[in-house]
């Protein structure tokens, strides 16, 4: 199956990766708030924290498999394994949470952040809602993540929020220690469930090697990835990765949730409030970052944004064919997992319409069944009048994430100190 990414040039998609990774950070934005108003604060750093132990260790060997920097053994990888995998993480996005590293030696490092744009969203919130995450969540989390590469790692701060003061800069420092005395944590149950997932299991397609630019990770731990250095091929495939990262978080988040909620109906209720919130947003990065927004053609360009929606892709993971001014979509692998595409159809449509209306307000989707096999057409109208923005999508914009702008960087090597 070809991806859908690979219709971009190599320059669109040096600009889509950062944009994705931003996107997948933004999930918890999007969903999180319905969990307070759903159970409570407590429970809410309950789900987040069994989300991300559930995802990322699965996330974090897939990308070092497709990139070419996994260890040897598995089990057995160094502090700049895990640090590379960091760079390409939707936990840590380039920039908006700027992790600079030092490496002492294969077996002890330290990182810092500049910037957390985490941060940013939650201390106007109050110190209970600082400790919650840069406490309760990251001890687990950072962890969970680390053991991926090495379960004898041990991630420890050196200081961190609640600031003191409060513009302390940098805003956190970590240590990073590989010792084979510190005992394996144990994972969070939910993690075997998504380890049997497809999107944990999915093959896709390998990096053409002759492909100009690198076509790995597989050299010196650099500051800032310079994504323009790496061939399209590559861009492609981390494209696609990234947003399976997407779909096993959300998929851990579903999780989560079930354990909690009620009914299925809550569930669902809760799941669709935090697609349609993340599907509003990501289409408004990606048409900004693609330079799709006052198009003469807006219906073709919705088309050409929901092809590079997270929503949609990987295209071997969900089953869709594009056209002109219009979306079929089939059962797939996505809908064997219960992912986004799923909650979609004939009779819910509100995060597709949040999706295409992040282009123009004025565009709106007719979705309608097929003949019974679980297919759907989508078609992408332009009315008159333009509709609101879903307050799903307005309470998303609360992050900072939102509207966040990347900069140019230099990438530097990084050499032990």
């Amino acid at each position: 199956m070809t991806s859908r990414y690979d219709a971009l040039s190599r320059d669109e998609l040096a600009t889509l990766l950062p944009e994705l990774l931003l996107i997948g950070q933004l999930i918890d934005r999007s969903g999180m708030a319905w969990c307070i108003s759903a159970f409570g604060r407590e429970e809410m750093l309950q789900i987040a924290i069994e989300e991300w132990a559930a995802a990322s260790p699965i996330y974090t060997r897939r990308m070092q498999r497709a990139l070419g920097y996994a260890p040897e053994v598995e089990g057995q990888g160094d502090v700049v394994t895990i640090f590379k995998g960091l760079q390409l993480d939707i936990g840590a996005p380039p920039q908006f949470m700027d992790f600079r590293y030092t490496v002492h030696d294969p077996w002890h490092g330290e990182f810092h952040l500049d910037h957390c744009g985490a941060l940013m969203d939650v201390e106007p919130m109050g110190e209970d809602y600082v400790r919650g995450m840069c406490h309760d969540i990251e001890d687990p989390t950072f962890d969970a993540t680390a053991i991926a590469t090495n379960p004898h790692t041990q991630i420890r701060p050196i200081h961190r929020p609640p600031r003191m003061p409060v513009d302390r800069n940098p805003h956190c420092a970590w240590t990073v220690i590989i010792d084979q005395a510190y005992e394996v944590p144990e994972p969070v149950p939910a993690l075997a469930v998504n380890e049997r997932s497809r999107a944990a299991t999915l093959e896709l397609a390998p990096i053409d090697a002759s492909d100009e630019g690198l076509a790995d990770y597989s050299g010196p731990l650099l500051s800032d990835l310079d994504f323009a250095a790496f061939s399209k091929s590559a861009l492609v495939r981390m494209a696609d990765e990234v947003c399976l990262q997407m779909h096993l978080l959300d998929r851990a988040f579903a999780l989560a949730v079930a354990d909690r909620a009620e009914t299925d109906d809550d569930l669902l209720a809760i799941r669709r409030k935090q697609l349609v919130g993340l599907a509003g947003i990501a289409g408004e990065r990606l048409a900004r970052a693609l330079g799709l927004t006052g198009s003469a053609d807006p219906v073709a360009d919705a088309v050409r944004l929901l092809a590079v929606h997270p929503l949609l892709n990987p295209a071997a993971y969900v089953s869709a064919d594009l056209g002109a001014a219009s979306v079929v979509v089939r059962p797939g692998p996505a809908h064997e997992d219960e992912a986004w595409i799923s909650l979609c159809g004939p009779e819910w449509t509100a995060a597709l319409q949040a999706a295409v209306r992040a282009l123009d307000a004025r565009l709106d989707v007719d979705v309608r069944g097929g003949d019974g096999s679980g297919e759907w057409l989508l078609s992408v109208v332009l009315r008159e009048e333009a509709a609101p923005e879903a307050s799903e999508v307005a309470v998303t914009k609360f992050s900072t994430g939102a509207a966040f702008e990347f900069q140019p960087r230099k990438s530097i090597p990084i050499t032990p100190v």
